[in-house]
């Protein structure tokens, strides 16, 4: 199979991207970076430069933090009626459909993932996300309640609260599902009333910057949504230490979440952080096994094993363990690797070479370790990002390769005797982001999910979402929610009235 994407096949106005240079996109229209600097955007399926990307600097960031505050405080959208604000949205949801092949073409060139994940996840989920959100826009109320205060005796009092949005909010999004990300930090900002400066992942903002166009379209006002693009280390360090902004959301790797956190902790800023994980998929002696052992293979396997939530390790009962690693073993090998653009590869390239030689030492460390190598281990020879769906066995718990996140094709397996052994070796990580059990026991299935230390815990499936869910983990997996109606009211601060009253004319 060739392993470099085809671009003849693209839409009109994703080829427009190859070989093009793109700006900032702050205030409503696209502007240059003030020191004229870009850097490139590169194709994981073949090593090439598609296209050039500006470098914001501190004065970028300045005016973009500017543009989202004017139009926080002064703009049309400070006066926008909550109807109109889910006008808008639905709005921008339509024109996600109407340009979502050209939006999963651009993701699918920058982020090396399959075409049909991008169209799925990037765009069409991306839609119901935005009309989801919508909903909550006029339905965010507070809580009226008559009052004790029992040290007033002869007084009466009522009290209320009311939800105001927060503000200013810095949102940084990473190169997994990077449109998709986009919109799960966009939706809750417009819903609320707030504002927004979006940071995405180096390496994939191109859908990001083409959604910023489409806000415009949508009649979302100037300054509301915009899009500063450069260096994590850079632009969105620049952004997150902003005086500015109100409240920071982030999706990234643990150290750099634990860096904002304490940043946004010594500015007293709001902050939402959803970090690695390094889930578990227990699957017990009775799990059904035509359906646990393709669902534990999927859950590493899914976007080339590149999700927070991928299960990285799995635990099976010592009765199954040969014949559910077979299974998994034999759709790994089955596995067709491939280009994004191309619909019949079923794995597609990293996000970039670099990236692709951390998961590579990760797979040296563990056979250091004494690890046995069950299938893959090595990266495809040529152009690209390519490596081999890996599975390692024979690890112990407390492995550099079990402890830490790896963020690509690799599943550590393991076996134990009972549940308590399952439990205590699916906690022994510092991570607490998902975790999945595959059994019929009602109460098995019971315990595993009180005691799992997971912020999501999938049972007979992983990693499933649905917008009405929260969304976040435990420990080192981060804080605060996503999506639902936590995630979206967390884009707000709460105020509350007290007020005395005279019921003497009653």
């Amino acid at each position: 199979m060739n392993l470099s994407n085809d671009y003849s096949i693209l839409t009109d106005k994703a080829r427009l991207v190859i070989g093009s240079t793109t700006k900032l996109f702050i205030d409503g229209y696209y502007q240059e970076p003030t020191k004229g600097q870009y850097y490139s955007i590169v194709d994981p399926s073949n090593d090439e430069h598609i296209a050039q990307v500006a470098r914001a600097c501190a004065t970028d960031v300045d005016k973009a933090v500017d543009a989202a505050t004017r139009a926080f405080e002064t703009g049309v959208w400070a006066s926008m009626r909550p109807h109109e604000r889910e006008a808008a949205m639905l709005r921008l949801a339509e024109l996600l459909i109407e340009n979502g092949k050209e939006l999963s073409e651009l993701e699918t060139l920058s982020s090396g993932k399959l075409i049909s994940n991008t169209r799925a996840f990037d765009v069409d989920f991306s839609v119901y996300t935005l009309r989801y959100m919508a909903g909550w826009s006029t339905k965010i109320s507070g809580q009226s309640i008559d009052l004790s205060v029992p040290y007033l005796p002869d007084e009466h009092f009522s009290g209320s609260t009311m939800h105001f949005p927060i503000g200013v909010v810095a949102a940084i999004t990473p190169w997994n599902v990077p449109l998709c990300q986009a919109i799960w930090k966009l939706a809750p900002v417009l819903a609320t009333g707030c504002t927004v400066v979006i940071k995405p992942a180096e390496q994939t903002p191109l859908t990001t910057l083409r959604l910023a166009q489409l806000c415009i379209e949508a009649g979302i006002p100037s300054g509301v949504v915009n899009v500063i693009t450069g260096y994590g280390s850079e632009a969105g360090k620049m952004l997150v230490e902003h005086p500015g902004v109100n409240k920071v959301t982030f999706t990234g790797s643990t150290g750099t979440g634990k860096l904002i956190g304490a940043t946004a902790a010594s500015q007293m800023k709001a902050c939402t952080l959803e970090l690695g994980g390094k889930s578990p998929v227990i699957i017990a002696e009775d799990a059904d096994l035509t359906e646990a052992i393709p669902g534990a293979a999927w859950a590493i396997w899914g976007n080339h094993g590149q999700n927070c939530c991928a299960g990285s390790r799995l635990l099976v009962h010592h009765s199954i363990y040969n014949q559910v690693v077979e299974g998994v073993k034999e759709i790994a090998e089955s596995l067709k690797l491939g280009p994004g653009l191309n619909p019949y590869s079923q794995m597609g390239p990293l996000v970039h070479k670099e990236h692709r030689q951390n998961v590579l030492n990760f797979i040296k460390s563990g056979l250091e370790a004494g690890g046995e190598l069950i299938t893959g281990g090595y990266a495809v020879e040529g152009p690209g990002a390519y490596i081999e769906p890996t599975i390692i066995a024979s690890l112990s718990a407390d492995a550099h390769m079990v402890q830490n996140e790896i963020f690509g094709p690799v599943l550590s397996v393991f076996s134990y005797r009972d549940d308590e052994e399952a439990i205590a070796l699916a906690n022994s990580t510092s991570f607490g982001l998902g975790a999945s059990i595959w059994s019929k026991n009602v109460d098995r299935i019971d315990k595993y999910f009180r005691r799992l230390s997971a912020g999501m815990v999938w049972v007979n499936n992983h990693n499933v979402i649905d917008l009405a869910l929260p969304f976040g983990g435990h420990k080192d997996s981060g804080m605060g929610k996503e999506l639902g109606y936590q995630g979206m009211i967390s884009h707000t601060k709460i105020k509350t009235k007290i007020y005395k009253r005279n019921l003497g004319s009653l």
